[in-house]
């Protein structure tokens, strides 16, 4: 799988999530998707940093990466990893952008392409459920695993989707049940691979200028246009 591709699902997850703000104490873990969904949908913008680590399944080799992102209504995103190579991920009111810095290498998408394809960047425009396109589990075989492994004691919830891609066939997300703040997302792919963010430092309703979400390729990049199809 492609390095932008993991960063893209990563994306996705924090977008649908990361704005889960104050829930009840004792929330029945049952009821956290409701709490989740009904969150997004009156959010509006947040910043916050992440540690994202990439595990190649077949090597073992674990990518930690780390940054910042900045998300505002409706549907624009900016994902700024600054270690250990910079890379920038955008997605503005009209096209999004993906750049690699060092490569020089810009890939431009179309945005509604990308909100209308099957995967959970469908989150971020509203044009998705929680519970319509994931079976949600509270508990399952391994559960205890997970949440020993994350501590904290998190409110663990495994997603398996609907109709599984090749870049997701199973998730977890863990959530602080007295804050009810999203800590961390684990996405599997077909392949075993896994992708996991740990959120920090987050800020709710922030001010956020429209500039952040546009991009302009800086002279001598590679641009590779993908905007009629992906």
């Amino acid at each position: 799988m492609s390095r932008k591709y993991l960063v893209t699902l990563s994306l996705a997850f924090c977008l649908v999530f990361a704005g889960f703000g104050q829930a009840p104490e004792g929330v029945a873990a049952e009821d956290v998707p409701d709490l989740i969904q009904q969150r997004y949908e009156s959010l509006k913008t947040f910043r916050c940093d992440f540690v994202q680590e990439l595990t190649n399944a077949a090597s073992g080799d674990v990518e930690q990466r780390r940054g910042r992102i900045w998300f505002r209504q409706p549907s624009q995103v900016r994902w700024e990893t600054m270690e250990p190579e910079k890379e920038l991920l955008i997605l503005g009111p009209d096209f999004a952008w993906d750049y690699i810095e060092a490569d020089e290498v810009a890939i431009k998408y179309n945005v509604e392409a990308l909100l209308d394809s099957k995967t959970v960047l469908r989150f971020i425009s509203g044009r998705a459920n929680l519970k319509e396109d994931f079976v949600v589990k509270t508990e399952w075989q391994g559960a205890d695993t997970v949440r020993e492994r994350w501590g904290k004691g998190f409110t663990v919830l495994q997603l398996v989707p609907k109709e599984p891609e090749p870049g997701m066939v199973l998730a977890y997300v863990g959530v602080e049940p007295g804050s009810g703040l999203l800590r961390q997302i684990m996405i599997v792919d077909f392949y075993g691979n896994g992708n996991e963010v740990r959120l920090s430092n987050m800020e709710l309703d922030v001010t956020l200028s429209a500039d952040m979400f546009t991009f302009t390729p800086p002279a001598g990049t590679h641009v590779e246009d993908n905007t009629r199809g992906i």
